[in-house]
């Protein structure tokens, strides 16, 4: 069985590292981007099973780049990771916008990765 690919895009440099070792040492083919015009290029060249979002980034947020990465790819998996939730929740209150699940980068890794592997498995 081939391994899942996974895109991790976060503006901070610490916070894309953490998470690719993590989801690495979890056997997925992880490639990373530094911001939504980043993810949105790589997206399309390397056409991955999920994509990993920070909502606050430069150039093009997670939001917006989640709605162009789901025209572009329908079928890609988008999760977005952030502080912000609860501003996405009162922003979005009937879940109306291109991700397949919120995290809250407090919740800690345990979380995000349940998620991860429940989005792949549907």
């Amino acid at each position: 069985m081939t391994s899942k690919r996974i895109l991790i895009a976060d503006d901070s440099n610490t916070a894309r590292g953490v998470l690719a070792k993590f989801f690495a040492q979890r056997d997925f083919d992880v490639c990373e981007a530094v911001d939504g015009e980043d993810t949105i290029e790589k997206a399309r060249k390397l056409k991955p099973d999920l994509i990993l979002l920070d909502v606050a980034m430069p150039h093009t947020n997670g939001i917006a780049a989640a709605s162009v990465l789901k025209d572009m790819l329908p079928n890609v998996r988008i999760v977005l990771f952030t502080m912000y939730t609860e501003a996405i929740a009162r922003a979005f209150p009937n879940e109306k916008f291109a991700a397949d699940a919120v995290i809250n980068k407090g919740d800690g890794m345990e979380k995000l990765e349940e998620c991860v592997q429940s989005l792949l498995r549907s």
